[in-house]
């Protein structure tokens, strides 16, 4: 069974999560919790999930605060950040506080599976206004990325992501497999964490690109 959690405090959008998701009988819900302090007591370290779908703007602590704190005590443990949200500068916060993905609210029943698919099989989702966003912030100009810059690849990869193009066009264009982008697409993602965990946030992405 591949276990997962739910932190939203809007119990309707909770439930129906819960139930699109358990729907597959491969998945069973830990818990669903209204925000990241009761998330926090009811966690249990030796039954973790192998996901969380986490909301940003919850009573309490904020979701991407609690991504960083989810992180810290329970690395192993993806994030997907659940919101209603589609501003890249919400979303690549998440993505440097140690989120593996979004997810909107609006989202299909169709499209939460294989957003959550992709991630459980090795993927790591990157949205085009999300891609924009990587290459500000590791431009060898930007001062707060300094020694985390990307490779030639790995620029490669996201200005494909950039122009719209699927993993497998990516693939198809650089010469390599899918799997070799999602690592690199992962790559990115841990350069954009060690940077966050230095609390070194860059004001110019605050707005839109």
């Amino acid at each position: 069974m591949i276990k997962f959690g739910i932190v939203e405090d809007i119990t309707d959008i909770r439930e129906y999560v819960a139930d699109s998701i358990t729907s597959d009988e491969r998945y069973v819900c830990l818990f669903s919790c209204g925000s990241v302090e009761e998330m926090l007591d009811v966690v249990k370290k030796d039954d973790l999930p192998r996901f969380i779908l986490m909301d940003i703007n919850l009573p309490g602590m904020s979701g991407i605060s609690g991504v960083k704190l989810i992180k810290q005590k329970y690395p192993g443990i993806d994030i997907v950040m659940l919101t209603n949200y589609d501003d890249s500068g919400r979303i690549f916060d998440s993505l440097q506080a140690g989120a593996s993905g979004y997810l909107l609210k609006t989202t299909s029943f169709d499209d939460i599976h294989k957003e959550i698919d992709l991630l459980l099989n090795g993927g790591a989702p990157m949205s085009p206004v999300v891609a924009r966003k990587v290459l500000e912030f590791f431009r060898p100009q930007n001062k707060n990325s300094e020694g985390s810059n990307l490779t030639d690849r790995e620029k490669q990869v996201v200005e494909g992501l950039v122009d719209g193009l699927s993993y497998k066009m990516i693939a198809g264009r650089l010469e390599i497999s899918v799997g070799t982008i999602f690592t690199h697409i992962k790559n990115i993602y841990k350069k954009l964490h060690v940077n966050s965990k230095g609390e070194v946030i860059s004001k110019s992405l605050k707005g839109e690109i």
